[in-house]
């Protein structure tokens, strides 16, 4: 009677092992992976999706020198030029992905990061020069371009991997991580001083 038990513990052992094995693959590749591959409508989409991001990442390249040279805070420029280098290897990863799916690299004007653009340049305009408050609103400029990468990155990742496009799926899910990290580095930066620093500023 000892073995028998033995043995049906060992088995209902292995048998959990198993299953969490599998949810373990379940939640590595999402089970609707390349389902939608030869669909013309989403591949169109997903393309123009590439298109528009590409846009993007390049016009970020010709803002980001104005908002650093707008800046005060040592620290904010040095993460904005920081972000510069990483925006051009993403350019590249990007081209990198549009070659992965057979596609010529080529951008779509995007009218979200036009409005993210201008907005930057106002906040510039409307605000005193060398001060923290104008540092606070690159901040929070950056940010929202940072958000917008992080939204239209995430859906990529997840289209890539319903067309079945596994290199492009982790081409761009690197760029992702490093959309997030730079917005966590800002809200940081904006938290350690330059905030505090901007409510000590007076109206003149």
């Amino acid at each position: 009677m000892a073995t028998t038990s033995n043995t049906k513990k060992a088995d209902a052992k292995k048998a959990a092992s198993k299953k969490k094995s599998s949810s373990a693959q379940k939640s590595s590749s999402p089970a609707n992976a390349g389902a939608g591959k030869g669909d013309s409508l989403l591949q169109e989409y997903f393309v123009e999706s590439l298109q528009d991001i590409y846009y993007a990442e390049k016009a970020i390249t010709k803002a980001l020198p104005k908002m650093m040279e707008a800046a005060t805070s040592e620290e904010l420029i040095g993460a904005f030029d920081d972000h510069l280098s990483v925006t051009e290897e993403q350019i590249t990863r990007l081209e990198q992905v549009f070659e992965s799916i057979g596609e010529k690299a080529k951008g779509k004007k995007c009218e979200a990061i036009e409005g993210l653009i201008k907005e930057s340049e106002s906040i510039i305009k409307d605000t005193d020069d060398g001060t923290a408050t104008r540092d606070v609103g690159l901040i929070m400029a950056g940010q929202k371009v940072e958000h917008y990468e992080i939204a239209t990155y995430g859906g990529l990742v997840q289209l890539a991997q319903t067309l079945g496009y596994e290199e492009a799926a982790q081409l761009l899910q690197t760029t992702l991580d490093e959309e997030k990290e730079t917005d966590e580095l800002l809200t940081t930066i904006a938290e350690n001083n330059v905030n505090y620093e901007a409510s000590e500023e007076n109206q003149a």
